[in-house]
């Protein structure tokens, strides 16, 4: 299955509310017209565009206006163009220092599917033939360090863990230290599911970035931050908080595939300059894929393409 089959596939449920909108504005008629554009407007807005979807209308708008868009068939094209260039600077490929290993520090709330998405990564990173070195430093749930032991064993790879309650600063020293060792290419350290709305904890993760970093100057090379997708446009406050903690480098949407909010990844790009860099796209230890602009923008869009011939794609 390619990339853009995969990202239609996990985002059914917001693909099904554009698709159900677009039948409403079919029904208009294929002509232009400012109650056309409202109704634009509350399709992209059942997708939790958000802002950034009021946005994209405005430009649809001054378009009519202008004549530049004078029919119902040169939306999609018009629409692909301007959510493209609302996620640029998004995707690329993760981080790799030389000389190895690269430390990949993963932060996130309780609940966000962060655990998992550090296996998925685990396992995308070996399928690309990276050895990898995991790190529990969630040690105030004895349940996630079990959780990555699992996901570790699973995967044939090594993990550093210590007793519940330990200093995560020092699995994490432990978990770089092991990575140097045994010559790694990657090193990913869990942190505690910390609220983002928790002051000591945010200081705890800025020790953890400042131990690292005393056993390999330069690291962590990458701050990945997972969020559920399923919490829409809650997302960027949680993005914007845990930047004030420590420099993200990236995001890592979980659940996208559960999720009828799959917009919302423009309004949390609208609102800061972290790229997506990685999506969860299905329960499998696979189902990790770097974050692909045109793939994703093409599966939102693509409800629309039928409007030549007067019917809503298919979900």
């Amino acid at each position: 299955m390619g990339l853009f089959d995969k990202f239609k596939q996990a985002l059914a449920k917001t693909r099904e509310k554009i698709s159900v909108g677009v039948r409403t504005v079919l029904s208009i008629g294929r002509a232009l017209d400012d109650e056309t554009i409202d109704r634009l407007e509350e399709v992209l807005y059942s997708a939790d565009l958000g802002s950034a979807g009021g946005e994209v209308i405005e430009e649809v708008r001054r378009a009519y206006k202008l004549r530049y868009l004078t029919r119902v068939d040169q939306i999609p094209e018009f629409l692909r163009e301007k959510l493209l260039a609302r996620l640029e600077g998004c995707g690329g490929a993760i981080t790799k220092v030389q000389p190895s290993p690269t430390v990949v520090l993963v932060c996130g709330v309780n609940g966000s599917g962060k655990t998992t998405s550090i296996a998925k990564l685990a396992a995308y990173l070996r399928r690309q033939g990276n050895s990898v070195v995991l790190g529990a430093g969630d040690t105030f749930r004895a349940a996630a360090v079990e959780q990555l032991t699992i996901w570790a064993e699973r995967l044939g790879v090594p993990i550093i863990k210590k007793p519940n309650g330990a200093d995560p600063a020092s699995v994490a020293f432990d978990a770089v230290d092991a990575a140097l060792s045994r010559g790694a290419d990657y090193v990913i350290i869990d942190t505690a599911g910390r609220l983002h709305t928790q002051k000591h904890l945010m200081a705890e993760l800025e020790k953890i970035s400042r131990v690292i970093s005393k056993r390999l100057p330069g690291a962590p090379h990458e701050v990945l931050l997972v969020l559920d997708a399923t919490t829409g446009q809650n997302m960027a406050q949680q993005a914007e908080l845990f930047s004030k903690a420590t420099p993200v480098s990236g995001l890592i949407l979980a659940k996208l595939d559960g999720t009828a909010k799959g917009g919302a990844v423009f309004g949390l790009r609208q609102r800061n300059q972290i790229p997506v860099k990685f999506v969860g796209l299905g329960e499998k230890l696979d189902d990790l894929e770097a974050f692909d602009p045109k793939s994703f923008v093409d599966a939102i869009v693509e409800p629309f393409l039928e409007l030549e011939s007067g019917k809503a794609a298919a979900t």
